[in-house]
């Protein structure tokens, strides 16, 4: 695993809203397009060089109405020099071939999950005929996938994907491994290190993303293992014990914080940008 010459540290990826917490529950949670801007600016400021974007209809509901997300990421490029990835998960109710559109609104980056997995009571439905597709159109369109990995078995899809189709866009291999979701991997020190070692060797980053009550320690093993990190209220939305977070950027200080404490200071957006092999689009 060999990332770009030049670049070390620590790439801090903010994930602010997700498609599961409700507006009415959480007010603080980013949802309106202005809301999102402002976290976009603030993470920045904090130490963030990629943004997860799930975008919110007028009601607050997650939406992958073209409209909404081209505005997004035209918005938060305009107004940030952040790496903008939109997931491509969107809800686990949306249908398949919604979430393929997901890349006409032109993002730097996107998600790509390798492979289907029970969330909660819910099935997160990702079969191979779409994770294929997305990842060969995800090249046409230039775009920089980051392949999100719930569970072990979707470490054999990346590797069945290269194999297939051979290296994405930018020619550079970044994986999240998301622990914590009920149904998938546990949010252990253990079981990132599994993943790490079945990793293939064309990987060249990947980072650790703990849902809930994991954030802590994958945080502290990734940083540990040469990994970096996503955090944000998607993934938790408790500070800690008794306090609820108040805004994003108060996950990604004390993630850049920890970064260096431990000799790893954050990315720049630009070191991100050559890190992950990110096209520029910013009309600049």
């Amino acid at each position: 695993m060999t990332p770009p010459p030049g670049v070390t540290g620590t790439l801090i990826t903010v994930a602010p809203t997700g498609a599961e917490h409700a507006k009415a529950d959480l007010p603080q949670l980013p949802t309106t397009l202005e809301e999102v801007l402002e976290t976009a600016r603030r993470c920045e400021a904090a130490g963030a060089s990629v943004v997860h974007l799930h975008i919110r209809d007028r009601e607050h509901r997650p939406t992958l109405d073209g409209g909404y997300l081209r505005a997004a990421v035209e918005a938060v490029r305009e107004a940030t020099d952040l790496v903008v990835q939109l997931s491509t998960g969107g809800s686990v109710h949306d249908p398949l071939e919604h979430r393929l559109t997901v890349l006409d609104a032109e993002p730097d980056s996107c998600s790509l999950t390798c492979g289907t997995t029970n969330f909660g009571d819910d099935v997160f439905l990702n079969p191979w005929p779409f994770v294929a597709e997305l990842y060969v159109r995800a090249r046409e369109r230039e775009v920089v996938p980051e392949f999100e990995l719930f569970d072990l078995g979707h470490v054999a899809t990346l590797r069945r994907l290269l194999d297939t189709h051979g290296l994405p866009f930018g020619g550079r291999v970044h994986v999240d491994f998301v622990t914590g979701v009920p149904g998938g991997m546990p949010a252990t020190t253990a079981a990132v290190m599994a993943g790490v070692a079945m990793l293939p060797e064309e990987v060249t980053s990947w980072s650790a993303t703990g849902i809930g009550r994991g954030h802590l320690p994958v945080m502290a093993a990734a940083l540990s293992a040469g990994g970096h990190l996503r955090v944000g209220m998607e993934d938790n939305v408790v500070f800690r014990r008794g306090r609820v977070v108040e805004h994003n950027d108060e996950l990604v200080a004390r993630a850049a914080e920890l970064a260096r404490l431990l000799q790893r200071p954050p990315l720049t957006c630009a070191e991100a940008r050559e890190l992950l092999g990110v096209r520029e689009r910013r009309r600049r």
